[in-house]
């Protein structure tokens, strides 16, 4: 009887094949667990407030309308220029409308608009030249810049850069009046 009872303990214990095979299994299944939620949340950008994306504060409404007509403010990592036009705000997205270069505004080139005698936008990959209103007055680009919504909420100017709006010419509706 004592041997029947060391067989059935014998048959019970799980050979070294056995542990190894599924130890791997289950290293195999973890890492696939791993991956998969690794991928999932990747899905799901984390924006941190006030970046690119989101919706972001750029001035009190008495700092804005403080700023002289023909100013425009670079916020670099919220990728747009706030332009201060005679009727009110553009915020201008810095990519250019030909093949997406970052559109650098130039403070001492000559103006292509009639708000000031220096400043315009240059696009250094096939020369798009833009002015304070986005528009294209030389290059390749087929459009002017696109533009995000402006808002202001609690006295606050806001720019939500996480719409943007392309436009095929520029339309007095599309300025923000602050």
């Amino acid at each position: 009887m004592a041997d029947s009872q060391d067989n059935a303990a014998e048959n019970k214990a799980i050979t070294r094949r056995q542990f190894l095979s599924r130890a791997w299994w289950a290293a195999a299944g973890l890492m696939i667990v791993e991956t998969t939620g690794g991928l999932v949340a990747s899905l799901w950008p984390k924006l941190k407030a006030g970046s690119f994306g989101t919706k972001v504060k750029v001035a009190s409404v008495e700092e804005a309308r403080a700023m002289p007509v023909g100013t425009v403010a670079y916020f670099p990592e919220q990728r747009f220029y706030l332009s201060r036009v005679e009727s009110g705000f553009l915020a201008l997205y810095r990519r250019c409308t030909h093949l997406g270069c970052v559109v650098p505004w130039r403070d001492d080139n000559p103006s292509e608009d009639a708000l000031a005698s220096n400043g315009r936008f240059n696009c250094p990959c096939h020369g798009g030249i833009f002015d304070r209103y986005g528009v294209v007055h030389a290059g390749p680009p087929p459009k002017p810049l696109d533009i995000f919504p402006i808002t202001v909420e609690n006295g606050e100017v806001i720019v939500d850069t996480g719409t943007i709006i392309s436009r095929s010419s520029f339309d007095e509706s599309q300025v923000t009046k602050i």
